[in-house]
């Protein structure tokens, strides 16, 4: 959530980073009007209450029987005023707060202005495409002919978009999950497993309500939110909460499974695994003190980094532009790995500095060293990695001309030493 104080004394810069989104700026000034009406009324209630108490200890005092009576008729209209007023004040609160949790994070000054990701700009690119004396297949024939992939038996249990991994293929998925796990908690990241169904409010801490309740599955009777990723429920682990800032930063790492409805992915080619309804990932997330949260993004893109050249991945990292960046994002890094059998870049990892947005919807704090009063913390997150893509990855760029796949080597130990998939 935007800081109620830039709607006051920055209503322009608030304006400028909604119109480099391309949004529109008319809710500004709704903001400013509720705002200035909020406090006008406030100011109003605490006079009248200062009045209420002042009234009523003269009231006390009186000796007069009809003197005290005049006061006590004047004491009540002053409490029907008040009590109005107050009504108004509980009213107005929470349409403030509902209008400006629907305003995104305020774009860096370094992320690029863009329509979409198709303009966003590549920064590196590390490793190189694989080459193959055979025509490459991509996984949606490769998963079958190994006996891997069912696509029919996914759809058969669940509908399109879904399907079932057989023996090798499911171990390599989990594979990948444990190893994944395990470089990152080296690099200092806790982990944790959290619950994959969480309360409301904790959906909306991590900024994905209001924007994306259409793309989020739901259970209505109980009020249960399926995850979107585990970053979701790794923003409210410290919700309500004040820290010490001895204690920052705080890094974490969870594997979760992953559930979206994939609504936004109209026109986008979704052949194979790629997009799926369930989907799991590896998240990292951390929580720092403002002046950390720099060095903390290039850390978390480095952790990231590093399990694609573990797993000798061709990849590429790009700066997301305005058009594509998140909604509680202040800047994100994209990596990208080449899958040689369907023969583009699958999008793998988002690291996002988001700064004090999660934290003040989550209301987070840390209590500095020898200071006064508390400050907000600055969060970030980043997959680490996401499959199934890296499994896509994985299997087309290691592909045989006999159609195996050769397993790479740093995944081995968690294949019980398995170093090729052959035909079942």
């Amino acid at each position: 959530m935007l800081d109620i104080q830039l709607f006051r004394d920055h209503p322009d810069l608030v304006r400028e980073g909604l119109a480099r989104r391309h949004q529109g700026t008319e809710a500004v000034d709704q903001v400013i009007e509720m705002d200035l009406l909020r406090r006008g009324l406030l100011q109003q209630v605490e006079s009248l209450r200062a009045e209420k108490n002042q009234a009523s200890k003269e009231i006390g005092q009186s000796k007069d029987p009809d003197q005290r009576q005049e006061r006590i008729t004047a004491m009540r209209a002053l409490g029907d005023q008040l009590d109005a007023l107050e009504k108004e004040l509980a009213e107005l609160e929470p349409a403030l707060g509902a209008l400006l949790g629907t305003f995104p994070n305020l774009p860096d000054e370094r992320v690029p202005v863009g329509a979409d990701d198709s303009e966003n700009q590549v920064v590196k690119t590390v490793g190189d495409k694989p080459e193959f004396d055979f025509e490459p297949r991509p996984h949606w024939d490769i998963g079958p002919a190994l006996g891997i992939l069912d696509f029919e038996r996914g759809v058969k249990l669940s509908g399109t978009r879904f399907y079932v991994l057989n023996g090798p293929g499911a171990r390599l998925q989990r594979a990948l999950i444990s190893f994944m796990l395990d470089t990152i908690t080296k690099h200092g990241y806790e982990e944790r497993y959290t619950p994959f169904m969480v309360k409301e409010e904790v959906v909306y801490a991590s900024g994905q309500l209001p924007k994306f309740g259409d793309n989020l599955y739901h259970d209505h009777e109980e009020d249960f939110w399926w995850v979107p990723t585990a970053e979701v429920p790794l923003t409210s682990l410290h919700k309500d909460e004040i820290l010490e800032e001895g204690d920052l930063p705080i890094s974490y790492t969870a594997y979760t499974p992953c559930f979206r409805r994939e609504k936004f992915s109209a026109g986008r080619e979704v052949r194979g695994i790629k997009r799926g309804h369930q989907f799991d990932k590896v998240e990292m997330y951390v929580f720092c003190k403002p002046e950390d949260s720099e060095s903390q993004f290039e850390r978390m893109l480095e952790n990231a980094e590093r399990i694609c050249q573990l797993l000798g991945l061709p990849y590429r990292v790009m700066n997301q532009c305005t058009g594509d960046l998140g909604f509680a994002a202040s800047y994100t890094a994209d990596i990208e790995v080449w899958a040689a059998g369907c023969q583009e870049w699958l999008e793998v990892s988002s690291v996002s500095n988001v700064r004090d947005f999660q934290a003040r919807r989550a209301a987070i704090r840390y209590r500095p060293e020898g200071g006064k009063g508390t400050r907000f913390v600055h969060t970030l997150n980043g997959s680490a990695l996401g499959l199934p893509r890296v499994l896509i990855a994985v299997l087309e760029n290691n592909q045989q001309e006999d159609g195996s796949v050769v397993i790479p080597e740093v995944l081995r130990p968690w294949m019980g030493g398995v170093e090729v998939i052959g035909p079942r």
